[in-house]
């Protein structure tokens, strides 16, 4: 895991068990295991904006994850919404929280929250700048809605890229992987295979540098999607095997 990727758990986190307790949750949060890692958080989202925001954002991936899990992304995301105050920064993160809850919403919970993801995001707009530490995961979640929830390919892709040259400027491993995804699936749709191989093979080396076992599965299958035989059939292979890897703590705790 990048030291980028550590710090940004507990970036304005006070105390100095700070770092200890982000590693904790991160190595939670990689393993599919979202519950038990909010749940170490719990204490200092009661006080902390950004463990409350960090919260609702683990509950929010969780039920993009499983479909699973709404009502308890749902409060920790108001609470978060309420610890922000009037802080621009912090009012823009949890905004952008919002539009990607409603956007989870909308394509895995099957609700119709279409206009709430965009106001949202149009918020989060509003208080963000690129100077702003969330706002490369912003443009990505704004390429997210564009693609999914309009079709709207190009204003999609250049959001990705906007994201994708942030990532990298801030050495964001955890984001490239998902900007590299997305960028593969936009050039897949394209007709542009080679393009896609390429991101999608980017995509599937971040994640197994970062540990993101929850994530490896996926990156898997969308590699084999644009890849010829016989890789195909050898990454169609190893997928499941390696989300089994990452559902340890999902199916071994009584959620």
């Amino acid at each position: 895991m990048s030291e980028h990727n550590r710090q940004s758990y507990a970036a304005h986190w006070p105390g100095a068990d700070a770092v200890p307790l982000q590693a904790a949750v991160w190595r939670l949060r990689v393993r599919g295991c979202w519950n038990e890692a909010a749940s170490l958080l719990a204490e200092a989202a009661r006080h902390n904006p950004a463990a409350a925001l960090e919260c609702a954002a683990l509950l929010t991936e969780k039920c993009l994850f499983t479909h699973d899990g709404w009502q308890d992304a749902e409060e920790a995301m108001t609470h978060a919404e309420a610890m922000a105050g009037d802080d621009k920064a912090a009012v823009g993160a949890a905004a952008s929280e919002r539009a990607f809850l409603a956007y989870a919403a909308a394509l895995a919970g099957g609700q119709d929250r279409k206009a709430e993801a965009f106001a949202a995001l149009d918020k989060a707009g509003n208080c963000l700048d690129e100077h702003s530490p969330g706002w490369a995961q912003h443009e990505f979640r704004r390429g997210l809605l564009f693609e999914n929830l309009t079709g709207d390919l190009v204003a999609a892709q250049a959001a990705y890229e906007r994201a994708h040259a942030a990532a990298e400027a801030n050495g964001d491993a955890m984001l490239l992987s998902y900007t590299s995804r997305h960028l593969g699936s936009i050039a897949q749709r394209s007709g542009e295979l080679n393009k896609a191989h390429h991101y999608y093979s980017e995509s599937l080396r971040l994640r197994e540098e970062t540990a993101f076992a929850i994530g490896i599965a996926p990156a898997l299958a969308a590699l084999a999607s644009v890849s010829a035989e016989p890789e195909a059939s050898r990454l169609r292979a190893e997928a499941p095997g390696s989300y089994g890897l990452s559902t340890a703590c999902r199916y071994g705790s009584p959620d």
